[in-house]
């Protein structure tokens, strides 16, 4: 039952309803002990109006970002206008200040009656917490996080240092969730690192001051729904509404181009940046083998993983039995998803000339409108892209996105730590190219579902030309088999938490920091919950 029902309404509807966790440790005689810092991600933490244009009046410190969001549904084209960064610095538009809410109010419901931390913090305050020994640790989670306004790292830094200082010196528990797992890792190595670049904390800063990171749905090695969001602006929600109401969302909606203005917001969104996969073919599969294996859609059980060997360099020694490969994140068509590499003619798009005769006109910013019709059909007689390959897609599309990312975050797999480059903070949020702290006596856990489809790669077709158009679209006629991780509205499906792969979200804990490796050389112990 929602959490706003009064208990008594609950139960005369289920019946008596069992303890909730904090009654039990309760019980159990467990009271507060370490201080708990929580981490939003980018969807959970509130963000509030400072400065603003004229259309924002009387939107003074109002919620632009989780709230009601009543004002925003009257004025939608202001609110992208505010939700907006600039397009060439990632920073605030000129005359724009839009701050996160503080205190645990920035993210305990993101909506009246959708809780985020609301029941977690409400249950801690059962055995004994409170204001003084929980924070929020709330950001402006669109900004590259070298470029966080409002000195953020700082004021967590500080408000940690304050927190086991009055708390007899019981180090913290931080709750980082969804990309705050990423800023997290990220802040850990800027808290000690030297000044400028870093916070100064020294060596053991971590091992001084966090007892337990305790990671919720962690997109560690990024999620391939980003890759969809900034190529298309879709996920599987999106393209399942386009196949229920073809044409809805390319027309105007209320006044405006929905899915334009929303991919000119997004696109300044640097953050997201850091969710795109890491780790390239090596870990997320090539053109022939993907770590899930070959998968038939028509067929009750996945094809044996035996079909495929992979081995520690990332290709694959296979016979291909023909079948769905997650390695190819996208294809353009489902035959192309299905066929061996060999089959498949491709033209290299990264040779075409942008004549720069738009193929639209367009006044919505995407950086699309600026492509001509051969470089669009580039992109579509590549036919195909794996983890590895996207980026320089990603490259290809939207250059102006993407000089933004190779200057704050980067995506794949060190071959030496000790290399100087490692010391520059673009590498910090990628747990492939940084060491965890040396801190032996820390714990990292990774929690996360399991056992909901995922989306894990994609069947895209170009999109009819029309007016402002985006030029590429899922393919929702794509669909195939009775097995729910499978193909459906052009979207392949994995096991995960509807968001992120279990290949994302555990390897690092399973594998990559499991015990002394080169990614945690002091032995961290870790912990997967699914």
């Amino acid at each position: 039952m929602p959490a706003s029902f009064p208990q008594y309404v609950a139960e005369a509807i289920t019946g008596p309803l069992p303890d909730p966790p904090g009654v039990k440790l309760k019980k159990e005689g467990l009271t507060a002990k370490h201080p708990v810092v929580f981490v939003p991600g980018i969807v959970t933490g509130g963000l509030e109006l400072w400065e603003g244009h004229q259309c924002a009046d009387g939107l003074f410190r109002k919620r632009l970002w989780g709230g009601t969001f009543g004002e925003v549904y009257k004025r939608p084209l202001c609110w992208v206008e505010h939700m907006s960064l600039d397009n060439e610095t990632g920073l605030d538009p000129p005359g724009i200040r839009v701050r996160p809410v503080s205190g645990l109010v920035a993210a305990d419901y993101f909506a009246p009656g959708y809780f985020v931390w609301a029941v977690l913090i409400a249950n801690l305050a059962r055995i004994g917490y409170e204001e003084k020994t929980m924070y929020m640790a709330a950001m402006i989670g669109e900004y590259h996080f070298r470029t966080l306004r409002d000195q953020t790292l700082s004021r967590i830094k500080s408000n940690i240092e304050l927190m086991v200082a009055t708390n007899g010196g019981r180090k913290v528990v931080v709750i980082p969730h969804s990309m705050g797992v990423l800023y997290f890792l990220h802040f850990m190595k800027w808290v000690e690192a030297p000044a400028p670049m870093g916070g100064g904390g020294g060596t053991d800063w971590c091992a001084k001051h966090i007892k337990a990171v305790m990671n919720i749905g962690g997109p560690f090695l990024g999620v391939p729904k980003a890759v969809s969001g900034f190529f298309s602006n879709e996920a599987r929600d999106i393209a399942a509404a386009r196949a229920y109401a073809p044409g809805f969302l390319d027309k105007d909606v209320f006044g405006l181009q929905t899915l334009q203005h929303l991919m000119r917001m997004t696109r300044t969104w640097d953050s997201t940046m850091s969710m795109i996969p890491k780790g390239g073919d090596t870990i997320w599969g090539g053109l022939d083998w993907s770590p899930e294996g070959i998968y038939n859609c028509g067929a009750k059980k996945p094809k044996n993983n035996s079909t495929h060997t992979a081995i520690p360099n990332g290709k694959g020694a296979s016979s291909f039995t023909e079948g769905v490969n997650y390695g190819r994140i996208i294809s353009f068509g489902k035959d192309v998803a299905e066929l061996h590499s060999s089959k498949i003619e491709r033209i290299d798009f990264r040779d075409a000339v942008n004549f720069k005769n738009a193929a639209n006109n367009c006044d919505i910013w995407t950086e699309y409108q600026e492509m001509d019709v051969g470089h669009i059909k580039a992109v579509v007689n590549y036919k195909v892209y794996t983890a590895g390959s996207v980026l320089d897609l990603l490259h290809f599309v939207a250059p102006k996105l993407m000089k933004r990312e190779g200057a704050h975050f980067s995506h794949g797999i060190a071959d030496d730590l000790d290399d100087p480059k490692y010391e520059h903070y673009k590498y910090w949020s990628n747990p492939l190219e940084t060491r965890l702290p040396n801190a032996p006596e820390m714990e990292i856990y990774s929690m996360y579902g399991v056992g909901i489809p995922t989306e894990r790669a994609y069947v895209y077709k170009l999109a009819s030309t029309t007016e402002c158009s985006i030029p590429f679209q899922i393919d929702t006629s794509a669909t195939g088999g009775i097995e729910k991780l499978c193909l459906k509205d052009g979207v392949f499906s994995v096991n995960g938490d509807e968001t992120v792969p279990v290949l994302s979200a555990g390897f690092m804990c399973a594998k990559g920091w499991r015990g002394k490796t080169r990614f945690n050389p002091s032995g961290i112990r870790t912990y997967i919950r699914e």
